[in-house]
């Protein structure tokens, strides 16, 4: 059934006459009358009787004028939720963290994903980079945040910061160390293929260093840990240093000969269609990285 039609009729009813219905949809009677005559012959029965003062639904007339209303009711319904959705749209957003940039960005991540999208869901699943990297590809996430990734024809990549790498120790350490001096050092790291470990022997092997590894653990709080038993060094990012929660001062020193960096990068699937909430979501990931880490 033709609604445009529908909506004639409806008209033509509540103004009681053709010519005044007419003049309320700025529209000519005689096109008006010939839009209500398709109607009838759609509907194959008449639905208006003419009378001196104007015309008014005759019983087929009455019970088509219901379910029009009803119509159009129902349909004003829909185009007013999917105005709110515009507004407001739902879904979820899958968001892949590293644990320790889960620590710090979790919160204000969600608080402020909620106040702009109310009716959507969002998910922060914390994992190692090289998990989250899979995951991604496998498209499981919508975006991750990951350290140094290895390149992917499947991902779009965009460095969101870089960070120095220092050393930390229990002890007062040198105002900055060669590389050579910190292949040295008895290091606790995380195991391979950890992008952290990665880039470190990265930048050792080309020299004929042996990074001197005593122990591999991945969790960055218990990294500390050890260093604050006076265990052994590590190697981390300089904002992995904001964890330090121990009464005893923690010593740092940054790296030269040569100076190393990490990469924080965003990184989203190129087949995953992008939404005003994933947008949105990239958005502050981007500005809250900025935030917590610069932009090196």
């Amino acid at each position: 059934m033709d609604l445009a039609r529908l909506r004639y009729f409806v008209s033509v009813v509540e103004a009681g006459s053709f010519s005044r219905a007419a003049a309320v949809l700025h529209m000519s009677q005689p096109a008006l009358s010939r839009q209500v005559l398709l109607l009838e012959e759609e509907v194959g029965q008449r639905l208006l009787v003419r009378t001196g003062r104007g015309a008014e639904a005759n019983e087929a007339g009455l019970g088509l004028l219901t379910h029009a209303r009803a119509i159009f009711e129902l349909a004003d319904r829909a185009h007013a939720e999917l105005r709110e959705r515009q507004a407001s749209p739902a879904g979820r957003v899958t968001i892949g963290l590293p644990p320790r940039v889960a620590h710090v960005l979790s919160a204000d991540l969600v608080e402020q994903f909620r106040a702009r999208f109310p009716d959507a869901q969002v998910t922060v699943v914390e994992a190692l980079s090289i998990r989250l990297r899979e995951w991604l590809v496998a498209g499981s996430l919508d975006m991750a945040i990951l350290f140094d990734p290895a390149p992917s024809p499947q991902l779009v990549q965009e460095t969101l910061a870089r960070e120095p790498l220092v050393v930390v120790g229990p002890a007062p350490l040198p105002a900055r160390l060669k590389l050579a001096d910190v292949a040295a050092l008895p290091l606790v790291m995380p195991s391979s293929p950890n992008a952290l470990r990665q880039l470190l022997e990265q930048q050792a092997r080309p020299r004929g260093l042996r990074l001197n590894i005593v122990a591999e653990v991945d969790s960055v709080q218990t990294v500390l840990s050890l260093v604050a038993r006076g265990v052994s060094h590590s190697v981390l990012p300089v904002s992995a240093t904001r964890l330090w929660t121990y009464a005893q001062p923690l010593y740092t020193a940054p790296i030269h000969s040569p100076a190393i960096r990490n990469r924080v990068v965003l990184v989203q699937p190129k087949a995953r269609p992008a939404t005003r909430p994933t947008r949105h979501a990239a958005d502050l990931l981007r500005r809250l990285a900025l935030q917590e880490y610069g932009s090196g």
